[in-house]
């Protein structure tokens, strides 16, 4: 009787345990595909999570423009009905635009209909700013579920994770720290033949008016250090249709 019970209790563990892999782990396809990156090493995509966000946002453009970058930024749809002329800026100067939802909830906890209403909510709100459709979706904290990925692929969105983090939604790390932090998964991502598909914030889902100087710093660090190596940077479209998993 005890060795059933244990053994059930480890079985419960490990479905549990799988389960949170398949719903959290940011290169798990498990539950669905999802957009990681491509097959070249020397592919960077910059990708930001959480504005736009006033002074942060508009200082990336400006040094993003000046290394001629385009970057992928994922947008909380109440912020951009509030920075609507932001966005546009950002579109006009060639960004891809990417739906975070309306509210930046996690997606696992919530229920379908609210799924659906974050997701359709944001998507209005981007198109109504920049007049193009939005294609793209990355799922707040990476939480997801089959239905959230099924939601967002019938709203016309491909499911976008990442394999390279900064962890600069954390206010206390500097420059450094946010640029080391990146070089472990570029390092891990050459090894395994990948590209990197880098996570950094240039707001935060508190409200808009983050400081994220940091982040700034640490972008302008990496772009200023990819011009002595042979990195080309691409927005994270330029992946779509590689199933080649990690």
């Amino acid at each position: 009787m005890l060795a059933t019970l244990s053994a059930v209790v480890a079985g419960t563990g490990l479905a549990a345990g799988g389960y949170g892999y398949a719903a959290m782990w940011p290169t798990s396809q498990i539950f669905g595909r999802t957009i990681l990156a491509g097959r070249d090493p020397n592919e960077y995509a910059l990708t930001y999570d959480d504005g736009p966000n006033d002074a942060c946002t508009e200082r990336l453009l400006e040094i993003l423009a000046r290394h001629d970058v385009r970057a992928t930024f994922f947008l909380i749809g109440r912020f951009v009905r509030e920075r609507r002329d932001l966005t546009r800026r950002m579109h006009a100067a060639g960004h891809l635009i990417g739906n975070h939802t309306f509210t930046h909830p996690w997606l696992l906890y919530q229920p379908p209909s609210r799924v659906h209403e974050e997701l359709a909510s944001t998507n209005a709100a981007i198109e109504d700013a920049i007049g193009e459709k939005v294609c793209y979706f990355r799922p707040p904290h990476g939480s997801r579920r089959p239905d959230v990925l099924r939601t967002a692929r019938e709203l016309g969105l491909t499911p976008v994770m990442w394999n390279a983090m900064g962890y600069d939604w954390n206010p206390a790390l500097n420059p450094h720290t946010i640029l080391a932090n990146l070089d472990k998964g570029l390092r891990r991502n050459r090894r395994n033949g990948r590209g990197s598909n880098l996570l950094l914030h240039d707001g935060g889902q508190a409200g808009i008016g983050q400081d994220r100087a940091a982040t700034v710093a640490a972008t302008k660090a990496l772009l200023e250090r990819a011009r002595e190596q042979d990195i080309r940077f691409v927005t994270i479209d330029v992946w779509n249709g590689d199933t080649l998993k990690n």
